[in-house]
């Protein structure tokens, strides 16, 4: 029980009593965001790990396909740096017979 003072005994228990019930759920509280933190966490690995394997599909793919065209004897795409220069289409006259 509090010290004797000038509030009435019922306030001032139900005030100790509401601040012992907030203190003793504040490591339930703090597990509680933990884990939702962690979950999170974790939810944003496997994002990462999903995209990094769909990926690493799309390059197999790509090296399968050009690999499949040397093999049949086709030129296959050429490496970006030697890619030919855009041919422009001739111009057209407009007046013509």
């Amino acid at each position: 029980m509090a010290f004797p003072t000038a509030v009435n005994d019922q306030i001032t228990d139900a005030v100790t009593q509401s601040n012992v019930k907030v203190t003793g759920e504040a490591p339930a509280i703090a597990l509680g965001s933990l884990y939702q933190s962690m979950a999170h966490s974790m939810g944003l690995a496997f994002e990462n790990a999903v995209n990094a394997q769909q990926q690493a599909a799309v390059l197999a793919q790509a090296a399968t396909t050009q690999g499949v065209v040397q093999i049949y004897g086709g030129r296959g795409a050429p490496p970006p740096a030697q890619a030919a220069e855009p041919v422009e289409a001739p111009a057209v006259d407009d007046k013509a017979d």
